[in-house]
């Protein structure tokens, strides 16, 4: 069974969901939750809803889930996008790219018309950066760009593959991701900016100005953050 901050967060986001919508699916634990609750909803309901998965995981569980699959090629706007986070300020601004899938995420939760983000209560901080940064980069690249990010004062770490994996992780784009630390992020969009000016960058974990509503789950209920 779900943890209940996730259940909560997931249940929140499904409210928002409409027969004949074309959804934005992201990755994660939360999203896996929110994918699991949407199976249930269109198989009981007979809705015709069609997905863009961001990643492999998210594709495979939608599947699995009885959930038809489409393409951003044939959506490239989008009615919803529903995403978790491994950060969020109370100005809806995120850090993402924890499961490696930020590229993908963002091209999609910035696609769709209505952004909804869905975690539990304690990823809300007070400032982004307590979660060191993903940043998505060209394996060609990636002495240069550790330089680069250290000389803007970052403390970058190649990601490993983990336990089942030597080398490096591969992203679903076959790339590696950078894991930087920068301590505490005052203004995210210029270090955005900072670090996707660096050659080599394919994308970066800050996703700033594009949600429109988090659902963020705890013991007692949902808290939720709006835009504006």
């Amino acid at each position: 069974m779900a943890p209940v901050e996730k259940l909560r967060a997931a249940e929140a986001a499904l409210k928002e969901v409409k027969d004949g919508q074309i959804l934005g699916i992201g990755t994660g634990s939360t999203v896996a939750v929110f994918i699991g609750l949407l199976g249930k909803k269109v198989k009981e309901e007979g809705w015709e809803i069609a997905c863009v998965p961001t990643s492999y995981q998210s594709a495979y569980l939608a599947v699995e889930n009885g959930l038809r699959l489409t393409t951003s090629d044939e959506h490239p706007v989008m009615d919803l996008a529903v995403d978790g986070t491994d950060e969020v300020d109370p100005g809806l601004n995120l850090i993402k790219g924890g499961g490696a899938a930020l590229t993908k995420e963002k091209v999609v939760d910035s696609s769709a018309k209505r952004f909804v983000v869905i975690a539990e209560s304690k990823k809300l901080v007070e400032n982004l950066g307590k979660f060191p940064l993903p940043i998505e980069i060209l394996p060609f690249a990636r002495a240069k760009v550790i330089l680069d990010l250290e000389e803007i004062g970052g403390e970058p770490k190649l990601r490993d593959g983990g336990d089942r994996k030597d080398g490096p992780l591969v992203t679903d784009n076959g790339n590696f991701i950078v894991d930087a630390a920068f301590g505490e992020i005052r203004d995210p969009k210029k270090l955005e900016l900072e670090i996707k000016m660096i050659p080599g960058v394919v994308e970066v974990g800050l996703f700033v100005g594009i949600a429109h509503c988090a659902y963020l789950g705890d013991s007692t209920g949902v808290r939720i953050l709006r835009k504006g």
